[in-house]
Protein backbone atom coordinates (compact mmCIF):
# COMPACT_ATOMS: atom_id res chain seq x y z
CA UNK A 1 0.00 0.00 0.00
CA UNK A 2 1.17 3.89 -0.39
CA UNK A 3 2.01 5.74 2.87
CA UNK A 4 1.38 9.81 2.33
CA UNK A 5 4.92 10.34 1.41
CA UNK A 6 3.98 8.23 -1.38
CA UNK A 7 6.68 5.25 -1.10
CA UNK A 8 5.24 1.98 -1.63
CA UNK A 9 5.79 -0.22 1.34
CA UNK A 10 4.82 -4.17 1.04
CA UNK A 11 3.86 -5.92 4.01
CA UNK A 12 3.97 -10.17 4.65
CA UNK A 13 0.32 -10.41 5.46
CA UNK A 14 0.52 -13.90 7.39
CA UNK A 15 -2.65 -16.05 6.74
CA UNK A 16 -3.95 -18.13 9.64
CA UNK A 17 -3.12 -21.17 9.16
CA UNK A 18 -5.47 -23.80 7.58
CA UNK A 19 -7.33 -26.20 10.18
CA UNK A 20 -5.92 -29.40 9.82
CA UNK A 21 -8.31 -31.71 7.21
CA UNK A 22 -10.10 -34.77 9.28
CA UNK A 23 -8.17 -38.25 8.36
CA UNK A 24 -11.97 -39.24 6.99
CA UNK A 25 -11.50 -36.81 4.34
CA UNK A 26 -7.98 -36.40 3.69
CA UNK A 27 -9.09 -40.16 2.02
CA UNK A 28 -11.36 -38.76 0.09
CA UNK A 29 -14.08 -41.10 -1.39
CA UNK A 30 -12.28 -44.13 0.35
CA UNK A 31 -12.77 -43.05 3.62
CA UNK A 32 -15.62 -46.00 4.49
CA UNK A 33 -12.49 -48.07 4.56
CA UNK A 34 -11.41 -46.81 7.99
CA UNK A 35 -12.88 -48.23 11.61
CA UNK A 36 -14.97 -45.33 12.40
CA UNK A 37 -14.18 -46.50 16.01
CA UNK A 38 -10.73 -45.93 15.80
CA UNK A 39 -10.36 -42.06 14.07
CA UNK A 40 -7.26 -40.23 15.35
CA UNK A 41 -8.15 -37.33 18.17
CA UNK A 42 -11.08 -38.94 19.77
CA UNK A 43 -11.63 -41.84 21.59
CA UNK A 44 -13.84 -44.46 20.62
CA UNK A 45 -17.57 -43.43 20.72
CA UNK A 46 -19.70 -45.21 23.21
CA UNK A 47 -21.21 -48.17 22.76
CA UNK A 48 -24.72 -48.11 21.69
CA UNK A 49 -24.55 -45.28 19.42
CA UNK A 50 -25.38 -44.99 15.55
CA UNK A 51 -22.78 -44.81 13.08
CA UNK A 52 -23.78 -41.71 12.15
CA UNK A 53 -23.81 -40.16 15.01
CA UNK A 54 -20.41 -41.93 15.48
CA UNK A 55 -19.03 -40.74 12.47
CA UNK A 56 -20.15 -36.65 13.02
CA UNK A 57 -18.62 -37.01 16.47
CA UNK A 58 -15.68 -37.62 14.82
CA UNK A 59 -15.72 -35.02 12.53
CA UNK A 60 -16.47 -32.61 14.97
CA UNK A 61 -13.37 -33.66 16.86
CA UNK A 62 -11.31 -33.33 13.82
CA UNK A 63 -12.59 -29.30 13.43
CA UNK A 64 -11.54 -28.54 16.69
CA UNK A 65 -7.89 -30.70 16.85
CA UNK A 66 -6.99 -27.56 14.81
CA UNK A 67 -5.54 -25.21 17.39
CA UNK A 68 -7.31 -22.03 16.22
CA UNK A 69 -8.14 -22.29 13.07
CA UNK A 70 -10.93 -21.31 10.87
CA UNK A 71 -13.75 -24.24 10.13
CA UNK A 72 -12.03 -27.29 7.85
CA UNK A 73 -14.27 -27.33 4.19
CA UNK A 74 -16.34 -29.78 3.55
CA UNK A 75 -17.03 -30.65 7.66
CA UNK A 76 -19.41 -34.32 8.24
CA UNK A 77 -21.43 -31.73 9.41
CA UNK A 78 -24.40 -33.11 7.34
CA UNK A 79 -23.50 -36.50 6.66
CA UNK A 80 -24.72 -38.72 3.28
CA UNK A 81 -26.21 -41.67 3.52
CA UNK A 82 -25.65 -45.88 4.09
CA UNK A 83 -21.84 -45.58 2.67
CA UNK A 84 -21.84 -48.15 -0.58
CA UNK A 85 -19.70 -51.56 -0.58
CA UNK A 86 -16.22 -50.54 -1.23
CA UNK A 87 -15.72 -52.32 -4.81
CA UNK A 88 -12.49 -54.21 -3.35
CA UNK A 89 -15.33 -56.38 -1.33
CA UNK A 90 -17.99 -56.68 -3.82
CA UNK A 91 -18.80 -60.19 -5.04
CA UNK A 92 -17.66 -61.73 -1.73
CA UNK A 93 -19.43 -63.81 0.10
CA UNK A 94 -21.82 -62.23 2.89
CA UNK A 95 -20.27 -62.33 6.37
CA UNK A 96 -23.98 -63.50 7.37
CA UNK A 97 -24.53 -65.87 4.62
CA UNK A 98 -20.69 -67.10 5.04
CA UNK A 99 -21.33 -67.77 8.63
CA UNK A 100 -24.57 -69.66 8.47
CA UNK A 101 -23.32 -72.08 5.63
CA UNK A 102 -20.32 -72.66 7.64
CA UNK A 103 -22.25 -73.51 11.04
CA UNK A 104 -24.33 -75.78 9.02
CA UNK A 105 -21.35 -77.77 7.67
CA UNK A 106 -19.68 -78.25 11.57
CA UNK A 107 -23.05 -79.07 12.24
CA UNK A 108 -22.98 -81.97 9.55
CA UNK A 109 -20.13 -82.91 10.55
CA UNK A 110 -20.65 -83.37 13.96
CA UNK A 111 -23.79 -85.68 12.70
CA UNK A 112 -21.36 -87.77 10.17
CA UNK A 113 -19.39 -88.74 13.24
CA UNK A 114 -21.85 -89.91 15.11
CA UNK A 115 -23.02 -91.87 11.95
CA UNK A 116 -26.00 -90.12 12.09
CA UNK A 117 -26.36 -89.82 7.88
CA UNK A 118 -29.72 -88.66 7.10
CA UNK A 119 -29.43 -85.43 9.92
CA UNK A 120 -25.99 -84.63 7.98
CA UNK A 121 -27.63 -84.87 4.57
CA UNK A 122 -29.78 -82.34 5.87
CA UNK A 123 -27.75 -79.57 7.83
CA UNK A 124 -25.48 -79.83 4.38
CA UNK A 125 -28.52 -79.27 2.53
CA UNK A 126 -29.32 -76.75 4.79
CA UNK A 127 -25.79 -74.88 4.19
CA UNK A 128 -25.74 -75.12 0.30
CA UNK A 129 -29.74 -73.50 0.39
CA UNK A 130 -27.53 -69.99 1.34
CA UNK A 131 -25.90 -69.87 -1.68
CA UNK A 132 -22.84 -68.00 0.41
CA UNK A 133 -20.53 -67.29 -2.52
CA UNK A 134 -17.36 -69.06 -1.29
CA UNK A 135 -16.05 -71.78 -4.06
CA UNK A 136 -14.31 -73.42 -1.08
CA UNK A 137 -17.19 -73.79 1.41
CA UNK A 138 -19.44 -75.13 -1.05
CA UNK A 139 -17.40 -77.34 -3.06
CA UNK A 140 -16.97 -79.21 0.69
CA UNK A 141 -20.68 -78.92 1.53
CA UNK A 142 -21.48 -80.95 -1.46
CA UNK A 143 -18.34 -83.63 -0.72
CA UNK A 144 -19.78 -84.16 2.79
CA UNK A 145 -23.02 -84.64 1.53
CA UNK A 146 -21.93 -86.83 -1.10
CA UNK A 147 -20.31 -88.92 1.39
CA UNK A 148 -23.60 -88.72 3.62
CA UNK A 149 -25.58 -90.41 0.99
CA UNK A 150 -23.29 -93.04 -0.13
CA UNK A 151 -23.58 -94.14 3.64
CA UNK A 152 -26.82 -93.96 3.42
CA UNK A 153 -26.65 -96.32 -0.14
CA UNK A 154 -27.59 -93.27 -2.27
CA UNK A 155 -25.24 -93.89 -4.73
CA UNK A 156 -26.92 -91.66 -7.47
CA UNK A 157 -27.56 -88.76 -5.00
CA UNK A 158 -24.14 -89.36 -4.23
CA UNK A 159 -22.73 -89.06 -7.61
CA UNK A 160 -24.43 -86.14 -8.45
CA UNK A 161 -23.03 -84.31 -5.02
CA UNK A 162 -19.50 -85.32 -6.56
CA UNK A 163 -20.19 -84.13 -9.83
CA UNK A 164 -21.18 -80.70 -8.65
CA UNK A 165 -18.48 -80.65 -6.39
CA UNK A 166 -16.37 -80.88 -9.28
CA UNK A 167 -17.96 -78.35 -11.22
CA UNK A 168 -16.84 -76.02 -8.59
CA UNK A 169 -13.91 -77.49 -8.19
CA UNK A 170 -12.61 -79.83 -10.68
CA UNK A 171 -9.24 -80.66 -9.03
CA UNK A 172 -11.02 -81.75 -5.66
CA UNK A 173 -9.32 -84.75 -4.98
CA UNK A 174 -12.47 -85.93 -2.13
CA UNK A 175 -15.16 -85.35 -4.81
CA UNK A 176 -13.24 -87.11 -7.09
CA UNK A 177 -12.90 -90.41 -4.83
CA UNK A 178 -16.37 -90.45 -3.72
CA UNK A 179 -17.95 -89.78 -7.68
CA UNK A 180 -15.32 -93.24 -8.31
CA UNK A 181 -16.61 -94.95 -5.69
CA UNK A 182 -20.59 -94.40 -6.43
CA UNK A 183 -19.56 -95.71 -9.90
CA UNK A 184 -18.21 -98.80 -8.48
CA UNK A 185 -21.45 -99.82 -6.79
CA UNK A 186 -23.56 -98.45 -9.65
CA UNK A 187 -21.51 -100.80 -11.75
CA UNK A 188 -20.28 -98.17 -14.01
CA UNK A 189 -16.89 -99.95 -14.34
CA UNK A 190 -15.71 -97.70 -17.11
CA UNK A 191 -16.58 -94.51 -15.07
CA UNK A 192 -15.25 -95.31 -11.85
CA UNK A 193 -11.77 -95.83 -13.70
CA UNK A 194 -11.62 -93.20 -15.69
CA UNK A 195 -12.77 -91.07 -12.48
CA UNK A 196 -9.94 -93.28 -10.65
CA UNK A 197 -7.15 -92.27 -13.86
CA UNK A 198 -8.15 -88.46 -13.48
CA UNK A 199 -7.50 -88.51 -9.40
CA UNK A 200 -4.09 -90.38 -9.63
CA UNK A 201 -3.09 -87.58 -12.27
CA UNK A 202 -3.54 -85.12 -9.16
CA UNK A 203 -2.42 -87.69 -6.48
CA UNK A 204 -0.59 -90.78 -8.62
CA UNK A 205 0.05 -92.29 -4.92
CA UNK A 206 -3.88 -91.86 -3.34
CA UNK A 207 -4.34 -95.20 -2.24
CA UNK A 208 -7.81 -95.35 -2.14
CA UNK A 209 -8.05 -94.10 -5.38
CA UNK A 210 -5.28 -97.03 -6.47
CA UNK A 211 -7.83 -99.67 -4.81
CA UNK A 212 -10.49 -98.81 -6.50
CA UNK A 213 -9.29 -98.44 -10.08
CA UNK A 214 -7.94 -102.08 -9.36
CA UNK A 215 -11.02 -103.74 -8.06
CA UNK A 216 -12.92 -101.50 -11.05
CA UNK A 217 -11.00 -102.99 -13.55
CA UNK A 218 -11.30 -106.86 -12.49
CA UNK A 219 -15.15 -106.34 -12.38
CA UNK A 220 -15.10 -104.63 -15.52
CA UNK A 221 -13.43 -107.97 -16.88
CA UNK A 222 -15.26 -109.64 -15.03
CA UNK A 223 -18.04 -108.61 -16.45
CA UNK A 224 -17.38 -108.43 -20.17
CA UNK A 225 -16.52 -112.29 -19.59
CA UNK A 226 -19.76 -113.04 -18.18
CA UNK A 227 -21.41 -111.20 -20.77
CA UNK A 228 -19.71 -113.01 -23.59
CA UNK A 229 -20.53 -116.08 -21.80
CA UNK A 230 -24.51 -115.04 -21.51
CA UNK A 231 -24.57 -113.87 -25.74
CA UNK A 232 -22.92 -117.81 -26.48
CA UNK A 233 -25.34 -119.27 -24.50
CA UNK A 234 -27.94 -116.94 -25.92
CA UNK A 235 -26.93 -117.96 -29.40
CA UNK A 236 -27.15 -121.71 -28.28
CA UNK A 237 -30.40 -121.86 -27.03
CA UNK A 238 -31.80 -119.81 -29.83
CA UNK A 239 -30.14 -123.15 -32.21
CA UNK A 240 -31.97 -125.34 -29.56
CA UNK A 241 -35.23 -123.65 -30.26
CA UNK A 242 -35.12 -123.33 -33.66
CA UNK A 243 -33.75 -127.23 -33.60
CA UNK A 244 -36.88 -128.14 -31.26
CA UNK A 245 -39.23 -126.30 -33.06
CA UNK A 246 -38.18 -128.37 -36.44
CA UNK A 247 -38.75 -131.49 -34.29
CA UNK A 248 -42.09 -130.59 -33.67
CA UNK A 249 -43.33 -129.42 -36.92
CA UNK A 250 -41.87 -132.36 -39.04
CA UNK A 251 -43.81 -134.72 -36.73
CA UNK A 252 -46.95 -132.60 -37.55
CA UNK A 253 -47.51 -132.05 -34.10
CA UNK A 254 -49.63 -128.60 -33.81
CA UNK A 255 -49.32 -126.35 -30.96
CA UNK A 256 -52.33 -123.66 -29.53
CA UNK A 257 -51.03 -120.47 -27.81
CA UNK A 258 -53.23 -118.16 -26.57
CA UNK A 259 -50.99 -115.38 -27.23
CA UNK A 260 -49.85 -116.18 -30.55
CA UNK A 261 -52.00 -116.26 -33.68
CA UNK A 262 -49.23 -118.27 -36.15
CA UNK A 263 -47.78 -121.35 -34.64
CA UNK A 264 -44.23 -120.54 -36.88
CA UNK A 265 -42.97 -117.72 -34.81
CA UNK A 266 -40.24 -119.52 -32.86
CA UNK A 267 -40.32 -116.98 -29.71
CA UNK A 268 -44.11 -117.30 -29.54
CA UNK A 269 -44.59 -120.78 -29.65
CA UNK A 270 -41.46 -122.34 -27.91
CA UNK A 271 -40.79 -119.65 -25.03
CA UNK A 272 -44.14 -120.67 -23.59
CA UNK A 273 -44.10 -124.11 -23.76
CA UNK A 274 -43.24 -124.61 -20.07
CA UNK A 275 -45.29 -125.72 -16.84
CA UNK A 276 -45.08 -122.33 -15.12
CA UNK A 277 -48.86 -122.06 -14.99
CA UNK A 278 -49.56 -125.17 -12.73
CA UNK A 279 -49.93 -125.19 -9.29
CA UNK A 280 -47.54 -128.49 -8.38
CA UNK A 281 -44.32 -127.48 -7.04
CA UNK A 282 -42.48 -130.70 -9.15
CA UNK A 283 -43.61 -129.25 -12.31
CA UNK A 284 -42.39 -125.89 -12.18
CA UNK A 285 -40.11 -124.99 -15.03
CA UNK A 286 -40.79 -128.61 -17.06
CA UNK A 287 -41.07 -128.36 -20.52
CA UNK A 288 -40.42 -130.29 -23.71
CA UNK A 289 -36.88 -131.32 -25.14
CA UNK A 290 -34.99 -132.51 -27.77
CA UNK A 291 -33.06 -135.37 -26.31
CA UNK A 292 -29.33 -136.24 -28.50
CA UNK A 293 -30.68 -138.86 -30.27
CA UNK A 294 -33.52 -136.62 -32.21
CA UNK A 295 -36.52 -137.67 -30.19
CA UNK A 296 -39.10 -135.72 -27.74
CA UNK A 297 -40.03 -135.72 -24.54
CA UNK A 298 -42.65 -134.13 -22.85
CA UNK A 299 -44.18 -132.94 -19.84
CA UNK A 300 -47.92 -134.56 -19.86
CA UNK A 301 -50.67 -134.33 -17.34
CA UNK A 302 -53.88 -136.17 -16.54
CA UNK A 303 -56.82 -135.48 -15.12
CA UNK A 304 -59.07 -137.32 -13.30
CA UNK A 305 -62.34 -134.93 -13.08
CA UNK A 306 -64.45 -137.26 -10.66
CA UNK A 307 -62.52 -136.84 -7.76
CA UNK A 308 -60.99 -133.55 -8.92
CA UNK A 309 -57.19 -134.91 -9.15
CA UNK A 310 -54.58 -134.50 -11.12
CA UNK A 311 -51.26 -136.71 -11.99
CA UNK A 312 -48.03 -135.29 -13.46
CA UNK A 313 -45.49 -136.91 -15.76
CA UNK A 314 -42.54 -134.30 -16.04
CA UNK A 315 -40.75 -136.22 -18.87
CA UNK A 316 -42.87 -138.90 -20.91
CA UNK A 317 -41.01 -140.10 -24.01
CA UNK A 318 -43.12 -139.71 -27.40
CA UNK A 319 -42.27 -143.55 -28.09
CA UNK A 320 -44.28 -144.49 -24.67
CA UNK A 321 -47.34 -146.23 -24.21
CA UNK A 322 -50.26 -144.55 -22.21
CA UNK A 323 -50.93 -147.91 -20.53
CA UNK A 324 -47.30 -148.49 -19.33
CA UNK A 325 -47.31 -145.20 -17.55
CA UNK A 326 -51.11 -146.14 -15.96
CA UNK A 327 -49.34 -149.24 -14.73
CA UNK A 328 -47.19 -147.58 -13.18
CA UNK A 329 -49.22 -144.80 -11.48
CA UNK A 330 -51.64 -146.97 -10.21
CA UNK A 331 -49.47 -150.00 -9.10
CA UNK A 332 -50.48 -148.74 -5.94
CA UNK A 333 -54.22 -147.32 -5.70
CA UNK A 334 -54.26 -143.68 -4.64
CA UNK A 335 -55.89 -142.84 -1.05
CA UNK A 336 -58.82 -141.00 -3.03
CA UNK A 337 -59.73 -144.05 -4.68
CA UNK A 338 -61.74 -145.13 -1.82
CA UNK A 339 -63.86 -147.54 -4.45
CA UNK A 340 -60.54 -149.19 -5.68
CA UNK A 341 -62.17 -148.53 -9.27
CA UNK A 342 -59.34 -146.78 -10.94
CA UNK A 343 -57.45 -150.42 -11.88
CA UNK A 344 -54.91 -149.62 -15.17
CA UNK A 345 -57.18 -152.45 -17.56
CA UNK A 346 -60.31 -150.61 -16.58
CA UNK A 347 -59.31 -147.09 -17.68
CA UNK A 348 -60.19 -145.13 -20.63
CA UNK A 349 -58.52 -141.76 -22.02
CA UNK A 350 -59.82 -139.00 -23.65
CA UNK A 351 -58.58 -135.18 -24.81
CA UNK A 352 -61.12 -132.32 -25.53
CA UNK A 353 -60.60 -130.01 -28.50
CA UNK A 354 -61.66 -126.76 -27.07
CA UNK A 355 -62.34 -125.34 -30.20
CA UNK A 356 -65.34 -127.83 -31.37
CA UNK A 357 -66.30 -128.20 -27.89
CA UNK A 358 -66.10 -132.02 -28.71
CA UNK A 359 -64.28 -134.73 -26.71
CA UNK A 360 -62.10 -137.54 -28.68
CA UNK A 361 -61.22 -141.34 -26.87
CA UNK A 362 -57.72 -142.39 -27.49
CA UNK A 363 -56.75 -145.82 -27.16
CA UNK A 364 -54.56 -146.21 -23.54
CA UNK A 365 -52.02 -149.17 -26.23
CA UNK A 366 -51.06 -145.73 -27.91
CA UNK A 367 -47.80 -143.82 -28.18
CA UNK A 368 -47.52 -140.16 -27.15
CA UNK A 369 -46.63 -139.74 -30.17
CA UNK A 370 -49.58 -140.90 -32.04
CA UNK A 371 -51.29 -139.29 -29.70
CA UNK A 372 -49.87 -135.71 -29.93
CA UNK A 373 -50.10 -136.53 -34.07
CA UNK A 374 -54.18 -136.67 -33.88
CA UNK A 375 -55.67 -134.22 -36.74
CA UNK A 376 -57.48 -132.63 -33.92
CA UNK A 377 -55.05 -132.43 -30.99
CA UNK A 378 -53.10 -129.02 -30.20
CA UNK A 379 -50.99 -128.79 -27.27
CA UNK A 380 -51.64 -125.93 -25.42
CA UNK A 381 -49.16 -124.07 -23.55
CA UNK A 382 -46.90 -126.95 -24.23
CA UNK A 383 -48.20 -129.30 -22.24
CA UNK A 384 -49.99 -132.41 -23.32
CA UNK A 385 -53.26 -133.14 -21.47
CA UNK A 386 -55.47 -136.12 -21.69
CA UNK A 387 -58.80 -137.18 -19.08
CA UNK A 388 -58.80 -140.18 -17.38
CA UNK A 389 -61.71 -141.70 -16.47
CA UNK A 390 -63.17 -145.24 -15.62
CA UNK A 391 -65.13 -147.82 -18.12
CA UNK A 392 -68.65 -147.03 -17.67
CA UNK A 393 -68.53 -145.68 -14.40
CA UNK A 394 -71.63 -143.63 -13.87
CA UNK A 395 -69.67 -140.27 -13.12
CA UNK A 396 -68.63 -141.30 -16.69
CA UNK A 397 -71.71 -140.98 -18.55
CA UNK A 398 -73.00 -137.85 -16.74
CA UNK A 399 -69.68 -135.90 -17.90
CA UNK A 400 -69.85 -136.99 -21.30
CA UNK A 401 -74.06 -136.03 -21.21
CA UNK A 402 -74.69 -133.19 -23.86
CA UNK A 403 -71.10 -133.26 -24.79
CA UNK A 404 -70.49 -134.93 -28.75
CA UNK A 405 -67.86 -137.95 -28.16
CA UNK A 406 -65.74 -139.49 -30.69
CA UNK A 407 -65.65 -143.03 -29.59
CA UNK A 408 -62.80 -145.45 -30.53
CA UNK A 409 -64.60 -148.26 -33.35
Amino acid sequence: FKTKGGAVIERACKRPAAAPRSPLLAQGSSFGLLPLRAQPGREAAASGRAERASLAATGRGAQNDGGGGGRARGGLGCLPGPVPRPRALRGRPQPRELGAAQTYKNEGNDYFKEKDYKKAVISYSEGLKKKCNDLELNTVLHTNRAAAQFYLGNYRSALNDAIAARKLKPDHLKAITRGALCHLELKHFSEAITWCEEGLRIDPKEKKLLETRAKADRLKRTEERDFRKAKLQEKREQSRKEALLKAIKDRNIKLSLASSKEDTTISADVAEMSLDGLGSENDMGAKVCLDENGSLTWPVLFLYPEHGQTDFISSFHEESRFIDHLMVMFEELPPWDVEKKYIPSELELYFEDEEKGEIYQINTETTLLQALQHQRYFIKAGTPTFLVLVKLAPFSKNYFFGKKVHWLK
